[in-house]
């Protein structure tokens, strides 16, 4: 009884990990503010995502910089406006804003950036966009995630 008792523990220990499923994506951008990719899907099996955001261009950062920021669609334009008001030390992003569901940091050319995020904040069949937050690119540098 006690060795039965001890083993069930020890599968709902395990059990979390047993059933995580982490999904590697990656995304490419460039000089000319386009991201390869204008829809990225997720599957509903997955519960964190992996993303690889590469700067495939030549300009610096603070010429030509980008980053990948994930949010309602609901909330992507006044999130992106928000983000105008910002320094470039922070993204272009408002501070511990409830609205990003995750973002990396910003990149030059040449360089890569990855973020982890849990699926548990996405809904099956939600409304999210993506989008660069540097200045003036978030009009054209923006695309739809598909969860589910």
């Amino acid at each position: 009884m006690i060795l039965r008792a001890a083993l069930v523990l020890l599968l709902v220990a395990f059990a979390p990990a047993a059933f995580a499923k982490t999904c590697k994506v990656a995304i490419g951008s460039n000089d000319a503010m386009q991201f390869d990719a204008a829809e990225i899907k997720i599957a509903g099996d997955c519960t964190k995502v992996e993303l690889t955001l590469k700067h495939t261009g030549k300009m610096p950062v603070t010429a030509m910089g980008h980053n990948w920021v994930l949010a309602k669609t609901a909330d992507f334009r006044s999130l992106a406006i928000a983000g105008q008001r910002a320094p470039a030390a922070d993204d272009y992003l408002p501070k511990d804003d409830a609205r990003i569901i995750a973002h990396t940091r910003l990149v030059g050319g040449g360089e890569s950036t990855t973020v982890t995020f849990a699926t548990a904040k996405l809904q099956k069949g939600g409304d999210y966009t993506f989008f660069c937050s540097f200045p003036g690119h978030w009009n054209v540098m923006k695309g739809k995630l598909v969860f589910g």
